[in-house]
C-alpha cells in the first residue's frame, strides 16, 4: 500500500535535497529559509541545487506569505485597554497614550479615574500606573523619551508621530523604524507613509508595499485598506476584497464601504457582503461600555 503525501513530504524534509544525505547524530540539515520545505547539510549542496529547487521555492515562498498574509487577525494592531479589557476603538479620539506608561488607555476608563480623584480629592494620575500627569508639555516629552531609552516601542511610535506633525523628518523616520524593527504595526504604517510621501526617504514603492503589508499582519485596518487599492490597481480583485473584509471585520468603515461598493458592482457577493456587514457590526459592539458611553455623553457637555 502507497504512502500518503505527507509521509513522503515527511521523509523527504530528513534528507538533502541535493546530495540525499539522511540526518543523523553528526548531520545536521538546514532548513531552507524562504520556503521551509527543502534542507540541506551545506551551504555548498543549497547552492548546488538552487537551479532546480528556484521555482518551487518561490512558488511555496508565495504561498506561505499569503497565508499569513490574509490570516484574519485577533484584534486590531491597538489591542485592548489594559483596564476593562475591551477592545480600543479604531476612532482615536475615544482612547488616548499616557506618556508616562505608553499604555493606550480608552476614555471611558479615563474618565472613571477622574471621577474616583474628584470624588476622593486625589491627586491627578494615570489611571493604568498611578505616575502624576505631567504639569507641562516639556515633561511629558520627557515621559516619554524615559519610555524610549527603556526599548518601548509604543513610546518610539509616540516621538515619531510628533516629529512627523512638525515636520522633522529624519528623527520621525528614525524613530519610526527602531519601532517597526521591534514589530510594531503602527510604526510600520508610518513607515509607509514616509516612502509613499518621500519624506525623510526616497519615493520607493515596493518598500512602502512590504511595510503596509507588515503592518496589516499586525492587524492595522487602514494599512489592510490601503492594500485593497493597490491590488486592485493591479488588477487582482480577488485579493483586494479579502484585505477589505479583513479590515472591514476589525471594524474599519472606508473598508466596508469598499466592500458596498464592490456588491453594487457585481465583485462582491452577497454572502460575503453580509457577513462582513455583520462582523463589522460585531466589532463595534465590542467596544461598547456604560463607561465609554458616559465618558462620551459628559465631553459633549
Amino acid at each position: 500500500m502507497s504512502r500518503n503525501l505527507e509521509e513522503q513530504a515527511a521523509d523527504t524534509m530528513m534528507c538533502c535535497a541535493s546530495c540525499g544525505t539522511a540526518q543523523v547524530d553528526d548531520v545536521k540539515l538546514k532548513t531552507c529559509t524562504a520556503c521551509k520545505s527543502a534542507r540541506y547539510c551545506s551551504i555548498a549542496c543549497q547552492r548546488e541545487h538552487r537551479s532546480q529547487h528556484k521555482r518551487a521555492c518561490k512558488k511555496r515562498a508565495a504561498e506561505l506569505h499569503a497565508e499569513i498574509l490574509f490570516k484574519q487577525p485577533e484584534s486590531s494592531h491597538d489591542g485592548d485597554c489594559p483596564i476593562c479589557c475591551l477592545p480600543i476603538s479604531l476612532d482615536n479620539k475615544k482612547s488616548i497614550m499616557m506618556s508616562c506608561c505608553s499604555k493606550l488607555i480608552c476614555k471611558g476608563c479615563v474618565y472613571s479615574n477622574d471621577i474616583r480623584i474628584v470624588e476622593e480629592k486625589l491627586e491627578q494620575t494615570c489611571p493604568f500606573c498611578r505616575h502624576p500627569d505631567p504639569e507641562s508639555k516639556d515633561e511629558g516629552e520627557k515621559n516619554v523619551m524615559k519610555r524610549v531609552k527603556a526599548n518601548d516601542p509604543d513610546a518610539m511610535l509616540q516621538l515619531g508621530v510628533r516629529r512627523y506633525e512638525v515636520g522633522d523628518y529624519d528623527d520621525a523616520f528614525a524613530y519610526a523604524k527602531k519601532a517597526a524593527d521591534l514589530g510594531h504595526a503602527g510604526a510600520h504604517f508610518l513607515q509607509a507613509i514616509f516612502y509613499h510621501e518621500g519624506q525623510g526617504v526616497e519615493k520607493d514603492e515596493k518598500k512602502e508595499v512590504y511595510h503596509l503589508e507588515q503592518a496589516a499582519i499586525g492587524g492595522h485596518p487602514i494599512a489592510r485598506y490601503n492594500l485593497g487599492f493597490e491590488e486592485e490597481k493591479n488588477g487582482r480583485m480577488d485579493r483586494a476584497i479579502k484585505h477589505w473584509i479583513i479590515a472591514a471585520t476589525l471594524g474599519h468603515d472606508d473598508s466596508l464601504d469598499a466592500l458596498k461598493d464592490g456588491f453594487r458592482g457585481g465583485l462582491v457577493t452577497k454572502d460575503d457582503f453580509a457577513s462582513a456587514l455583520r462582523a463589522h457590526q460585531a466589532a463595534l459592539d465590542a467596544t461598547k461600555s456604560p463607561q465609554r458611553e458616559a465618558a462620551e455623553e459628559a465631553q459633549k457637555e
